[in-house]
């Protein structure tokens, strides 16, 4: 598995709604490879800052492919990207 953890630069907002309905058709078409998924909020809850996805993917390759598919990281949502390996441990996973 991989965590997928993206920042957004300051244009996001205008940029996400542009983008969702490609983003989300795009989740849709990948759901097999996603644990669980969902946006960052800023500290009031209200604005998305970011996203992270929890994969199951054998590879880095294979979470670097997911993230370059994505409509928002193809439109510059994403200012920054951070992908890692991951294993869940709690609950017992």
């Amino acid at each position: 598995m991989y965590a997928v953890i993206c920042f957004d630069q300051p244009r996001s907002p205008k940029l996400r709604d542009e983008n969702r309905e490609r983003h989300m058709a795009y989740l849709n078409d990948n759901v097999n490879k996603i644990v669980f998924a969902g946006p960052l909020k800023d500290d009031i809850g209200a604005a998305s800052t970011g996203a992270i996805f929890i994969l199951n993917v054998e590879t880095r390759e294979e979470a670097e492919a997911f993230l370059h598919g994505d409509a928002f990281y193809i439109s510059g949502v994403y200012e920054s990207t951070v992908i890692r390996p991951f294993r869940q441990v709690f609950p017992s996973g």
